[in-house]
C-alpha cells in the first residue's frame, strides 16, 4: 500500500520536474529542477530494491554530473537578455496538445489493465554483488567496448583541445 503511494508520489513530482526542466527560461533553474528529478528517479530505483542504482544514480548523475553542468552554465554566466525573448510557436502548441493526448491515452490504457501487481523478484536483484556479476559475466564485451569507446573520445578531446608545441 505504501509503496503504490510513495511510487505515484515521485511518479508524478518526477514528470512534472521534467517538464519545469523543459519549460524554464533560467539554464541555473532549469538544473536545479533537473536535480530534483534525477533525485525522484532515484528513489524510484530504491522503491523497486535496486538500492545499488539508486545510490548510483545520486553519486554519478545528480552529483558529479550536474556538478559539472553547473559549472558550465555559471562559466557562460548568461543574462536574461542573452537568453532572448519568450516564443509562442505553433510547435510548442502542438507538443504540448500530443503530449496531453499521450497523457490521457496512457491513464485510460493503465486504468483498466487489470495488473494486480508486480512480480516476485530474487532477492539479490540490485544488489553489487549481482549487478557485477551480470556486468563482468553476461556483458562483458560490451562493457569492454564502451570502456575502449570512451578511452577513444577522452583521447580525441585530448588531442583537439591540445596547443601546438612546435
Amino acid at each position: 500500500m505504501w509503496e503504490s503511494v510513495f511510487f505515484w508520489i515521485f511518479s508524478v513530482a518526477a514528470v512534472a520536474l521534467g517538464v519545469l526542466v523543459i519549460t524554464f527560461r533560467n539554464p541555473v533553474h532549469s538544473a536545479m529542477a533537473l536535480i530534483g528529478n534525477l533525485f525522484c528517479v532515484a528513489a524510484l530505483f530504491a522503491l523497486l530494491d535496486a538500492h545499488f542504482l539508486a545510490a548510483i544514480q545520486v553519486l554519478v548523475y545528480a552529483g558529479a554530473i550536474m556538478v559539472l553542468f553547473m559549472f558550465v552554465i555559471m562559466l557562460l554566466n548568461l543574462k536574461p537578455d542573452e537568453l532572448g525573448p519568450a516564443r509562442q510557436n505553433a510547435a510548442k502548441i502542438t507538443g504540448g496538445v500530443l503530449l496531453g493526448w499521450i497523457a490521457i491515452r496512457l491513464i485510460m490504457g493503465f486504468s483498466g489493465s487489470g495488473m494486480e501487481g508486480a512480480p516476485e523478484i530474487d532477492q539479490n536483484f540490485g544488489t553489487i554483488e549481482s549487478t557485477g556479476r551480470l556486468i563482468f559475466n553476461q556483458y562483458l564485451l560490451p562493457f569492454e567496448v564502451a570502456s575502449v569507446l570512451l578511452l577513444a573520445a577522452i583521447l580525441g578531446s585530448v588531442s583537439i583541445a591540445k596547443k601546438k608545441l612546435w
